[in-house]
């Protein structure tokens, strides 16, 4: 059961997370692979919702909304889901009534409240400013004429034939605004509460085609703080100036104060687990952090004050060298805020978690299995099966220089001579003593007819033993190659780079020249070592030679 709820919990982080980087394709399939694992699980359909709604699969996004509200009825974010899809989806009227429900469980929810107010703008400017017909409900008239605001306006004959005429024909409400007692029925209708300032009710005035001016929209003032929060507030700075001077305890007394003062806000919690962390009391620090995010969900905390908190958290786990733990944190966090911070911590860590399950995949007693194995495949001559052996058992010992060498002799065998010579550097990095790599090495450039690079392989390992008999035969195939057609020789030498290099350069061309007219000349150039090196390359390359 945790194993299902974990990979559940991993998908919808994923979603979250493509949400945040715009991959909204790929968030809905994390979100549907997690629904098919819980189908009833009411966030992850909230989650998808939005991502359809963002897709402007409006839809969708409602029929997610309404799967929300069907396994979480009393869950306040699932009918802001849908009447924002009815919104979308220009159904005006149903989502102002999707809203008040949402608000008869939530009263509080700055969400809905913000959601209701920006649906009724609509339903009153929609069309360039023309009105919705408010009076669709086929009760609309039974609602005047009960609702203590608007009976007695039933009363006159004349403002019932108005109200009649508005459910027949809604264009005409454009010019009936200038009545107080139409707009009051309108507000009744769409669930408003107006209230007038004036104490008497005033005559109606004559009807004009002309829509009056709306009043200017009141700006929203800013709550004052409860006397705690403000004393919450000072505890906290307090708290703050002794965590700068490095005294812990104290800022801990004051963020507690802080605490218990206003229990509902995040950031007290966030600053003293920044204290366990200084303190490397990192077992703290987690539950602490763990413990803000909770505070901060059940209050709508800022979603970056949330990311902030799930950052620490990875940052103590990572010093526990609990690195899975802490790639979950820093993943939770970005899928609430990205920030480059974070992103180049997850990077980081990535490299180490990497690392650290190449070294524990190391086990030299295994790789010498995979040797052997991969030694009796040469032997019957499954070159393939042998470089699946070699090759895993460098992934188990990777610093034997040897197993490199055998598998180059794979790839030399199946004429793969790229990969060859890759192997051969490899083992001569790792073991620079090691003459069967540099023999290895000659042949591969054999095969290529690479002639001039074989001798160097072949020089390099009678270097280390001049005894070697395969670098003695592979030295003397050289030579013989090399002098065995003078024409293709020439060819060969004037395609290498290097070659053509030292014949553009003016000096040498007049040291070569001045050697054919005097030989000694030679012995006073080979004196300098860059000279001597761009001689020797003319020798090796058969388009020089000396007697």
């Amino acid at each position: 059961m945790e194993d299902i709820a974990a990979k559940v919990a991993q998908l919808k982080d994923r979603g979250n997370a493509c949400m945040e980087a715009g991959n909204l394709s790929e968030a809905v399939l994390h979100y549907t692979s997690a629904i098919k694992i819980d189908p009833e699980n009411h966030v992850l359909y909230s989650n998808r919702s939005a991502a359809y709604a963002k897709m402007k699969k409006y839809h969708e996004a409602l029929e997610d909304a309404e799967k929300v509200l069907l396994y979480k009825p009393d869950w306040s974010k699932g009918y802001s889901r849908k009447a924002a899809a009815l919104v979308y989806l220009k159904k005006l009227p149903e989502a102002l009534s999707v809203y008040q429900k949402g608000l008869q469980l939530d009263p509080n929810n700055q969400q809905l409240k913000d959601g209701l107010e920006d649906c009724r703008e609509r339903l009153l400017q929609q069309g360039g400013g023309r009105m919705l017909n408010p009076f669709h409900d086929p009760n609309c008239m039974k609602r005047i004429k009960e609702d203590p605001r608007t009976k007695e306006f039933m009363k006159d004959p004349e403002f019932a034939k108005r109200m009649e005429e508005l459910v027949m024909n809604p264009q005409t409400l454009s010019t009936m605004l200038n009545d107080k007692r139409v707009l009051t029925t309108l507000s009744v209708l769409m669930g408003m509460d107006v209230s007038d300032d004036d104490d008497e009710e005033p005559e109606p005035s004559p009807l004009r085609k002309k829509t009056p001016t709306p009043p200017p929209k009141q700006e929203k003032m800013e709550v004052d703080k409860s006397p705690e929060q403000l004393k919450a507030l000072k505890e906290k700075e307090t708290g703050n100036a002794a965590y700068k001077k490095k005294d812990f305890k104290t800022a801990l007394e004051h963020y507690d104060k802080a605490i218990e003062l206003d229990p509902t806000e995040m950031t007290y919690l966030n600053n003293k687990a920044a204290v366990y962390f200084e303190m490397q009391d990192y077992q703290q620090c987690i539950a602490t952090c763990e413990k803000a995010v909770e505070i901060g969900r059940e209050n709508r905390a800022d979603f970056k004050l949330i990311a902030k908190a799930f950052t620490r958290a990875g940052n103590a786990t990572k010093a526990l060298k609990d690195y899975g733990k802490a790639r979950t944190y820093y993943e939770k966090s970005l899928s609430e805020h990205r920030t480059p911070e974070t992103k180049e911590l997850l990077s980081k860590l990535e490299k180490v978690i990497k690392e650290q399950e190449r070294l524990a995949y190391i086990d030299p007693a295994k790789a010498e299995e995979e040797k052997t194995k991969g030694n009796e495949c040469f032997r019957k001559g499954d070159y393939p099966s042998a470089i699946k052996h070699y090759s895993e058992a460098i992934r188990r010992n990777p610093e034997d220089a040897k197993l490199y060498s055998n598998r180059a002799a794979c790839y030399t065998k199946l004429a793969e001579f790229n990969l060859g010579l890759k192997d051969c550097d490899e083992c001569i990095r790792l073991q620079p003593d090691f003459v069967k790599g540099y023999v290895r090495k000659g042949k591969i450039h054999q095969g290529l007819k690479q002639y001039a690079k074989a001798q160097d392989a072949y020089q390099k390992a009678l270097d280390i033993d001049p005894s070697c008999q395969d670098a003695l035969d592979g030295f003397r195939e050289g030579m013989m190659a090399l002098n065995s057609d003078p024409e293709e020789v020439r060819k060969r030498a004037m395609s290498d780079p290097e070659v053509q290099q030292i014949l553009k350069d003016p000096a040498m061309r007049m040291i070569l020249e001045q050697m054919q007219t005097d030989p000694r000349a030679l012995q006073d150039h080979l004196k300098n070592p860059d000279i001597a090196s761009k001689i020797q390359k003319l020798l090796q390359s058969g388009l020089i030679s000396i007697r």
